[in-house]
């Protein structure tokens, strides 16, 4: 029997190779579950030294339960699924993978981007139901010189600029936490939020979900973008006011809208019936590369705070002042 126990709460993964291989020695025991509540997390996950997390929640309830957890970690960017405050309280730290999924994502943002400008979609279903013109879909605006707004300027919003610059696009960016000369050094001009939505011909968002993102597209921020501004969010659902998107959009404030993430799933929605949306189920993030990395970059941050050292990435950082661990 292993010194450490490491528990998987749940994940939808067609194997867990990848941490079997990185929890193989006889220090550690790894338990693989497809936990759904708390008390299923509390059941299997009370006596763990580590956990990997994708959907199931870790509250304060679960959190509070937890006599011996060390670590837990996040599959994905996102913390969202964890109380990260409650966490910090109990002196356990909560990893991430940033930089698991930047080309995939980036990606996707672009397609949305390339979709939603020359109007594939509606294209394609004209076709199909036999027509074969493209007046329905008049006007087309070329893309060159159009600006892109980028809400969120980390790796991923970057890798965005960096892309979009291709197609001669201008790229402008709103992040409270990022310097001028980083801007700078990606050819992009820093600016306020208000200026992002009043001068944003597409605007992606690639924010973290938390207290001070959430709902930040709202009706107010509605009212001061472009009438035919594209709305690109490849980020977290909640970013957006559903009820006031699907206002906007039905009453012609904005000319439309590439989702990857929803507020809602399944999707219940008047989203899925207009023509001027494209709507993915939260796909950005996925290559069968990016995946195994996803699986792999976890495992190692458990093992890393098992080891003793910080991991690479975490969010709690304040934690740095008070566990003794050593640098990675």
């Amino acid at each position: 029997m292993g010194s450490f126990k490491i528990v998987i709460t749940d994940g939808e993964y067609a194997s867990f190779d990848g941490e079997k291989k990185i929890f193989e020695d006889d220090t550690f025991t790894l338990h693989i579950h497809q936990c759904k509540t708390e008390d299923e997390v509390i059941e299997v996950a009370k006596d763990a030294d580590a956990i990997l997390n994708q959907y199931a929640p870790v509250t304060r309830k679960v959190i509070e339960q937890l006599t011996k957890c060390k670590v837990i970690t996040r599959y994905g960017v996102g913390v969202d699924t964890i109380d990260v405050e409650a966490a910090t309280d109990h002196s356990i730290i909560v990893a991430n993978v940033t930089d698991y999924c930047i080309d995939e994502v980036s990606d996707h943002a672009i397609a949305l981007l390339l979709s939603l400008s020359r109007k594939i979609n509606s294209l394609d279903r004209s076709v199909k139901s036999g027509e074969w013109s493209y007046n329905h879909i008049k006007p087309v605006n070329r893309l060159r010189g159009m600006t892109l707004g980028i809400c969120g300027f980390g790796s991923i919003g970057r890798e965005v600029a960096r892309k979009a610059q291709a197609f001669n696009l201008k790229v402008i960016a709103f992040d409270p936490y990022v310097d001028e000369q980083t801007a700078k050094n990606n050819n992009v001009k820093l600016v306020d939020f208000d200026t992002v939505l009043q001068e944003s011909d597409f605007l992606s968002l690639h924010m973290p979900l938390n207290k001070q993102t959430e709902h930040m597209i709202d009706a107010q921020a509605l009212t001061r973008v472009k009438s035919n501004v594209y709305i690109i969010n490849t980020g977290r659902g909640g970013l957006i006011d559903e009820d006031a998107l699907i206002d906007a959009l039905k009453n012609g404030k904005i000319a439309g809208a590439g989702l990857d993430v929803v507020e809602t799933i399944p999707l219940k929605s008047p989203l899925d019936k207009l023509d001027n949306v494209i709507v993915t189920p939260h796909v950005g993030y996925y290559s069968e590369s990016s995946l195994k990395d996803l699986q792999r970059i976890a495992a190692e941050q458990c093992r890393m705070v098992l080891d003793g050292y910080f991991p690479k990435c975490f969010v709690n950082r304040e934690l740095k002042n008070t566990l003794h661990l050593n640098e990675a």
